[in-house]
């Protein structure tokens, strides 16, 4: 096992994975931006470097001072989180060749599915179903995209190879704007992604968003942790997250879960993975995998009881995964709350300094955040500063459980999206479970 651990990340995911170092007796290095500096992993971590001024771009992103911190500080392997570099495949090759462990896949995987053509056909190869599609890059010339099109009957959707995060996109309705939609689609990837290349699929009507936790280890093992259900959605980006999903076929997620087992072992998988799917009339379509950890990732340690961070560092080491597929057993509900400094209806931001920060507690409470009262929220990063997760021996306990828990939090000097929370908590749509990908928005328009 490794002594030592940096970790290339900031905010509740720092302070996440330094916990489970803790556990395991791993000392930290936490790594900062001069905005960062007071931060409570900061201070919690055994040693922290410095690694540039407030922009990401000159601190998070830098990958020459992230690998300088680890040379200097003698650390053995490096955790990226979420986002920033966790799927960078350059970075975790850079990592690699200077003497460190990449907690994470390896880079040619990371480089695999991190281009959604190779992706999509890598899971077709394994038989995890698809999207009606292009089956690869779209061609040049204007009538055989026409023809495409017509193949898998609109509406489509255009999306970039190299995009992500719900950016890279765009539906498309009618003949008449294909051609002119794949053009702008085209230039957006380029200047966005560095990579041009787009491709073509059924745009579904009101699918769910569904997902499978993946594990793996080097010596050829795998198991699923179950599903999360997603749906919640503003404008492609989560705001609540559940696990398991309401309302869908447990044979068809085991189903479904052993394709993306299969998958794993085809592309010699290693760490913990996330396969994306769209779900709609009893279906499962695949739409990208996401090779690091979740910001979800607690409503399945939750239901699961393990501990998701603690098998990629076990895995990163060389050791087997310590469960069997037959070991996997689902208990009860989770269900998180992502917690963002912004407006709850505007969703401008709400940098500030937080004056009060009382947190809930209570029987099947979890929080998982890295603020305090006194914590200056800075201007220069993404708005999420913390999350609350309910578990419940039922979805019906789960959401009591979180209504409560939302009750008691107290946040003043910022705003926060608390209220829109409570709100969707008590829809009646969310409450029945099943909601679309399309719902949250349509309530926040006035359409429901």
């Amino acid at each position: 096992m490794f002594d030592k651990i940096l970790i290339a990340n900031r905010g509740e995911i720092a302070l996440r994975v330094l916990r489970a170092c803790r556990e395991m007796g791993i000392r930290t290095v936490a790594v900062h931006s001069e905005a960062d500096a007071e931060a409570k992993y900061v201070k919690l971590a055994d040693e922290s470097v410095c690694i540039g001024p407030a922009s990401s771009a000159q601190s998070y992103l830098n990958v020459p001072r992230i690998i300088a911190a680890a040379e200097v500080t003698d650390a053995e392997a490096i955790h990226p989180g979420y986002g920033f570099l966790s799927e960078n495949a350059d970075f975790a090759e850079r990592v690699e060749s200077s003497g460190f462990v990449f907690i994470g896949p390896r880079p040619e995987t990371i480089r695999l599915m991190g281009d959604k053509v190779s992706a999509k056909q890598s899971m077709i190869e394994a038989g995890v179903p698809c999207v009606p599609g292009s089956g690869g890059a779209l061609p040049e010339d204007p009538k055989e995209i026409v023809k495409i099109a017509r193949a898998i009957g609109y509406p489509v959707i255009i999306k970039a190879a190299g995009g992500g995060g719900g950016r890279g996109m765009r539906v498309v309705h009618t003949e008449g704007a294909l051609i002119s939609s794949v053009a702008m689609t085209r230039s957006e990837a380029g200047a966005a992604f560095g990579n041009p290349t787009v491709y073509m699929e059924k745009f579904l009507e009101n699918p769910r968003h569904i997902e499978i936790q993946v594990l793996a280890d080097q010596h050829g093992n795998a198991i699923y942790l179950g599903e999360r259900d997603c749906s919640m959605q503003r404008r492609h980006q989560k705001v609540i997250e559940e696990a398991p999903a309401p309302g869908i076929d447990r044979k068809l997620i085991a189903k479904v879960g052993e394709a993306c087992v299969a998958a794993c072992k085809r592309i010699n998988y290693r760490g913990a993975g996330t396969f994306e799917f769209l779900y709609e009339k009893g279906e499962f379509f695949f739409i990208e995998m996401n090779t690091r950890v979740q910001v979800e990732h607690p409503v399945t340690e939750l239901i699961t009881g393990i501990d998701i961070v603690q098998e990629q560092i076990r895995v990163a080491a060389g050791e087997k995964l310590r469960n069997t597929q037959k070991e996997v057993h689902l208990r009860g509900h989770a269900i998180e709350c992502r917690i963002n400094a912004e407006d709850p209806f505007k969703f401008t931001p709400s940098p500030g300094k937080i004056l009060t920060w009382h947190t809930p507690g209570g029987p099947g409470i979890r929080v998982d955040s890295h603020v305090f009262t006194g914590y200056t929220v800075p201007p220069h990063y993404d708005s999420m500063i913390g999350k609350v997760i309910a578990y419940g021996d039922t979805r019906e306990q789960a959401i009591r459980r979180l209504r409560i828990a939302l009750s008691e939090m107290a946040v003043e000097g910022i705003k926060t999206n608390i209220p829109l929370h409570q709100e969707m908590l008590m829809d009646t749509h969310f409450v029945q479970g099943g909601t679309s990908i399309h719902y949250l928005e349509k309530k926040l328009a006035g359409n429901t």
